[in-house]
């Protein structure tokens, strides 16, 4: 008969979240090779929070749509406690709740991300680009927040909008790239104003002219988002810009991968390719940015 299990240790719980970055979130895993290591394992805990709980909304592994909202419910209220306790035995919220207590990060945040995984349950389309802003605003905009007393900006109020465009940027580029997987899903993030301006159908799952006009059009907002980025990432430490300056760069490219792609988010995946991030990450830790 085995005895009870060891606590997990705060070592294993960075670990655990890095893994997760590492598994679901190559892109910005690689990114963080350009950060100094002590700001790191800090970054990889925001993203095993955020990764956990998307996970609970998206993997029918978790069961239906009714077991999904309790399984959700049950980690919001296990989170909320552990930091009210200021522990946590969980094999991830245990870094987690070590890096909100060691930056003092603001828990409207993690309030606010939480209420946009929740939408993700039963909100399976956006009617405006203004409705969609109030879904990214806690499943993107408050991720740029949260990382911001990590990367310890030079004035972070003027930081703080550059951080959440940042997001944004990050988030749509990722609903560009996974629209065919979202419609497997049930979800259709880009606004329906935009598919009726444009006469555009992802049900349809063909590249026809019309589809080519949208993604120009959702393509340049991105690139909008990552100029008014790029902003807030200058009023940062060159410890910190130089891996922010690196996942802005990797991000972007997948708008060019699309592109490559002849706009065919159906049936291939937009990947940057692993040299690409090597010579993206290699250039930027040698606080060389590169265009």
């Amino acid at each position: 008969m085995s005895g009870p299990s060891a606590p997990v240790t705060l070592e294993q719980s960075y670990e655990e979240c890095r893994r997760l970055n590492r598994a679901y979130g190559t892109t910005y895993y690689w990114a963080t090779y350009a950060l100094p290591r002590v700001k790191r394992h800090h970054v990889h805990a925001l993203y095993g929070f955020c990764r956990f709980a998307d996970e609970i909304v998206d993997d029918p592994g978790f069961g239906t749509v009714a077991q999904r909202e309790a399984a959700l419910g049950d980690f919001s209220r296990r989170f909320f406690a552990d930091l009210d306790a200021g522990r946590s035995d969980d094999l991830v919220l245990k870094a987690v709740i070590h890096t909100i207590r060691a930056f003092d990060l603001d828990i409207d945040l993690f309030e606010r991300f939480l209420r946009s995984m929740t939408m993700d349950l039963t909100v399976e389309t956006y009617e405006t680009w203004a409705d969609l802003e109030l879904y990214v605003d806690g499943s993107a905009a408050v991720i740029g927040e949260m990382m911001m007393p990590i990367l310890e900006p030079v004035d972070a109020e003027r930081a703080r909008a550059g951080a959440r465009a940042l997001g944004i940027a990050f988030q749509l580029t990722n609903f560009l790239r996974d629209v065919g997987e979202d419609l497997d899903r049930g979800r259709v993030y880009i606004p329906q104003e935009d598919l009726r301006r444009f006469g555009a159908d992802p049900h349809r799952r063909t590249v026809d002219a019309a589809w080519i006009h949208l993604m120009h059009f959702e393509i340049e907002r991105c690139h909008q988002l990552y100029a008014e980025a790029d902003r807030g990432i200058r009023d940062l430490p060159a410890s910190s810009a130089r891996g922010i300056w690196a996942a802005r760069r990797l991000y972007a490219g997948i708008l060019d991968e699309i592109a490559g792609n002849a706009y065919d988010v159906f049936t291939q995946r937009a990947r940057v390719p692993a040299w690409e991030k090597a010579r993206v990450v290699a250039l930027s830790a040698l606080g060389r940015p590169p265009s």
